[in-house]
């Protein structure tokens, strides 16, 4: 059997075309690829899509640019089976997303004025409101981690300009949500303090956007620095033949001390 694909690509078309050949090769050839499905496809995507998350945060480009080839391949191949079915083709994705990117951007391929950003997104979200969408905030997918979809769902309700004045009133809210926490923690009242400390997160999260910062990387960069930081101190209990179960917390803190002036 021979791969019909061309073995060099000199431009972005024709490294497409590549890619859809060589899906065809494996799809019509491979018994693996041949058996595969939507759905079984979908935790495959999942894993390559946080792969690609880990390699950004790492700020690794050559992984990037593989894990980028991955998702590609994974687009081509649900492309691929539901052309199979008539469903759609890869044309037909593509040239909905052209649309829809132009249908969105009128300050670019219309007549509408824009001043900064803001405006752009207040645009985008009353145009999907126009395109059919019942709500706002229809389009934060359900399964989402509920970090990443508290922080869609507040940049979808500020699009419509539903949000707060300034970040001081973000604040007074985060140190209310703090004592209503508190004083739920106090009476020992678990399941009220649970949807307590649940405002409190949202208020925090909300602050976070008003300063610019993306709380889903700054949760994820405290997590690798502590994942760093207690590595170390594996390490040093180990090389002194400690296990870290027999050690005191005052003998452990000594390593960890260690572990963040490095």
């Amino acid at each position: 059997m021979s791969i019909t694909a061309p073995i060099t690509a000199g431009s972005p078309a024709t490294a497409f075309e590549r890619l859809l050949t060589i899906m065809s090769d494996l799809r019509e050839n491979c018994p693996w690829d041949k058996k595969q499905t939507l759905e079984s496809l979908r935790h495959l995507t999942i894993e390559e899509t946080y792969e690609l998350s880990d390699a950004i945060l790492g700020a690794d480009m050559q992984e990037i640019k593989k894990e980028l080839g991955d998702i590609m391949l994974h687009l081509v191949f649900y492309a691929r089976i539901a052309s199979e079915t008539n469903s759609f083709t890869i044309t037909d994705v593509l040239n909905g997303i052209c649309d829809k990117l132009i249908n969105r951007h009128p300050h670019i391929y219309g007549d509408v004025t824009v001043q900064n950003d803001e405006d752009v997104k207040r645009n985008w979200e009353q145009i999907k409101l126009k395109e059919g969408n019942k709500s706002v905030l229809g389009g934060v997918p359900n399964s989402l981690p509920a970090l990443v979809k508290a922080a869609r769902i507040q940049e979808k309700a500020r699009g419509v300009g539903f949000d707060w004045e300034n970040k001081e009133q973000v604040w007074e809210k985060v140190e209310e949500e703090m004592q209503e926490f508190k004083a739920e923690l106090d009476d020992a009242n678990t399941e009220d303090a649970e949807a307590e400390f649940g405002d409190l997160l949202f208020s925090l999260i909300n602050y976070a956007r008003f300063v610019n910062i993306n709380p889903e990387n700054a949760l994820e960069k405290t997590n690798r620095k502590f994942i760093k930081r207690f590595q170390y101190l594996e390490s040093k209990a180990a090389a002194q033949g400690k296990q870290l179960h027999d050690m005191t917390l005052a003998e452990m803190d000594i390593f960890w001390n260690e572990a963040k002036r490095k």
